[in-house]
């Protein structure tokens, strides 16, 4: 209180203690809002988290439940099969369904590998080493006050006897003071062993997301090759992306690399050959990206991989053109078809 009042000097610490308490409570602070904001990234719902968070303290398991990615994926295949496997789009629903299940199955792996080489750590510096440093930092306050008011006494001591007494007692205070300032000073140099500890485990995290990314999207790449909803040329240019496995495409050049081979010239490509096939009144040869049931009479079923000759007629839809096949005749939507040369 005399401190506050200005009433009472004050022992300053030295400025090497006084910046590494600093360069602690920095620390403490931003590990805390990095891994409170990785919870998020990682379970978005807070009521989620406020489970896990209940499960963990009563040291029991978490029930287990399905993630977004999985739910979803669910109801796409449980909708694929009423509306028919058999069917294009029932056949594409199932596709995208388990992919998604896949993904999620990759998120869970993301999530558990991020919570044991990333989370575990930093939660361990905020509720361990942190909390010893704070204990010892109060303890080195409690002594910079006993020695202050000892200090204190000795300065009001009249008598030669309280002044010896004070002078001992200031003596002793002070030795307890410096002995508490290296402690607390061995501590807090410890910091800089944990900041290269946590930049191991950043890397860890780093490579788990890595590893995610790159499964994710090798499995859209393949979901993209399943439902044949793009043109060949733009296959046939991520071919040996497409055909590479996860580990190696999981090096941020070659992701660069497959990401910059996705250009809009093949689907402009395309997008010109039909156009020139509308404008005359040839024919086309056209090889069938993937099965097609027709849903009425002036429509044409088609089987995957089968060749038939397309054309166009006057007033014809944009995203129709006419097929044949032998002496079979009927629409086929044009995102079916790869033009062959």
């Amino acid at each position: 209180t005399e401190e506050k009042l200005g009433q009472a000097e004050k022992t300053e610490l030295d400025a090497h203690l006084e910046n590494l308490l600093s360069k602690a409570e920095c620390t403490k602070l931003w590990t805390e809002k990095i891994m409170k904001q990785t919870e998020v990234l990682l379970q978005p719902n807070p009521n989620a988290r406020i489970e896990e968070f209940v499960y963990e303290k009563l040291d029991r398991k978490a029930p287990s439940r399905m993630n977004n990615p999985e739910l979803l994926g669910q109801y796409m295949i449980d909708a694929g099969n009423e509306f028919g496997p058999g069917t294009a789009y029932g056949n594409a629903l199932i596709k995208c369904g388990e992919t998604q299940k896949r993904i999620g199955t990759a998120d869970r792996e993301l999530i558990q590998t991020s919570a044991i080489n990333f989370l575990t750590p930093l939660r361990n510096f905020i509720e361990g080493d942190y909390k010893t440093i704070t204990k010892e930092r109060k303890l080195l306050q409690n002594k910079r006050l006993d020695l202050d008011a000892a200090k204190t006494r000795l300065k009001k001591a009249k008598v030669a006897e309280a002044r010896a007494a004070s002078e001992q007692e200031v003596r002793i205070t002070q030795s307890e003071f410096d002995r508490q300032a290296e402690i607390t000073r061995l501590l807090l140099e410890g910091i800089s062993s944990t900041h290269a500890h946590h930049l191991r485990c950043l890397n860890d995290f780093v490579e788990a997301q890595m590893t995610y990314y790159a499964q994710c999207y090798q499995y859209m790449l393949d979901l993209q090759k399943q439902l044949g909803s793009f043109p060949s040329t733009f296959l046939s240019n991520n071919n040996q992306s497409s055909s590479t496995p996860v580990q190696s495409i999981s090096t941020p050049s070659v992701l660069a690399s497959a990401s910059a081979s996705l250009p809009s010239v093949s689907n402009s490509v395309v997008t010109s050959g039909i156009s020139e096939l509308k404008s005359s009144s040839g024919s086309r040869k056209a090889r069938v990206l993937y099965d097609y049931d027709a849903a009425n009479s002036s429509e044409l079923s088609l089987l995957a991989d089968e060749v038939i000759t397309v054309y166009s007629i006057l007033g014809m839809d944009s995203d129709w053109l006419m097929g044949e096949r032998g002496n079979q005749k009927g629409k086929v939507p044009i995102t079916y078809l790869e033009l062959l040369n």
